[in-house]
């Protein structure tokens, strides 16, 4: 797929970055988590976890330290590269890394986890959910649980510069079913660098519509005003999360969703 083609290409030019920025990171903070998900997941001692587009391996490696046996899946090869010798140089023994488009991981892939995770900026670079969710029903264990932390739609939906001096105005189509195209990727863990990518839309409707469809049964859907990337004007709101004052109780950032498989 062309647009899939061009996101991989784009994450390598970010990946020796990201793999410094987090290696540093790590070498003082024993994990990079936040809190909403540390909570969300519960005791990780002795679970067996997937950690789907898991980047360079940074909140695989917290996942690993926190007692998991994790295994974390990313699309782009340098990515998972720099994701190895990252928890090589950390000592890091009971995380690996496989690399696969999750599109397809499900055709090579056919392990079974208690837990199936993925986080922060991740459903929007995927251009088919119910794939995704059908993927997810393969990975998970029948007594198992799947959670996903990410950007809530609706703050998508607005332009992020309007957003900091308190205007709100629609930029992304909420119901948009075409990627949106940029030249530029990067700018939380590296500089910003020219290179094509596409960017899905997403809906409550169909994260959810998705996962049902495929099995899963709903525990809770939380939602937050707080986000996991600081943008301009933004303040500390806690381990990894950051707000907008002017939007403190006003308008959702995030999600946090747990499923079950369906009885």
């Amino acid at each position: 797929m062309r647009e899939i083609d061009a996101n991989k290409e784009a994450w390598a030019l970010l990946a020796r970055d990201h793999y410094e920025h987090f290696r540093t990171r790590l070498a003082s903070e024993h994990s990079l988590l936040n809190d909403i998900i540390t909570d969300a997941l519960g005791n990780l001692e002795g679970k067996r976890l997937i950690h789907l587009q898991c980047n360079t391996g940074a909140d695989t490696i917290s996942l690993a330290r926190l007692g998991a046996h994790v295994t974390g899946v990313d699309l782009v090869p340098e990515n998972i590269r720099y994701a190895k010798m990252l928890a090589a140089e950390l000592g890091v023994k009971n995380a690996r890394f496989i690399t696969s488009d999750i599109m397809t991981l499900s055709e090579t892939h056919h392990e079974k986890y208690d837990i199936v995770f993925t986080s922060e900026g991740a459903i929007g670079w995927l251009p088919d959910l119910n794939r995704w969710g059908h993927t997810i029903r393969k990975l998970l264990k029948d007594d198992g649980f799947m959670y996903v932390f990410d950007s809530h739609p609706f703050q998508l939906a607005f332009d992020e510069a309007k957003m900091a001096g308190d205007l709100l105005q629609v930029r992304y189509p909420y119901f948009g079913r075409d990627p949106d195209e940029d030249s530029k990727i990067g700018g939380y863990a590296s500089e910003t660098k020219e290179g094509t990518n596409y960017f899905w839309m997403y809906t409550v409707g169909s994260i959810i519509n998705a996962l049902v469809g495929a099995g899963l049964q709903i525990a809770y859907f939380n939602e937050y005003d707080v986000l996991f990337c600081p943008l301009p004007g933004m303040e500390a709101a806690g381990r990894g999360l950051w707000r907008w004052e002017h939007y403190e109780g006003k308008l959702p950032f995030t999600f946090g969703l747990k499923a079950t498989v369906r009885k």
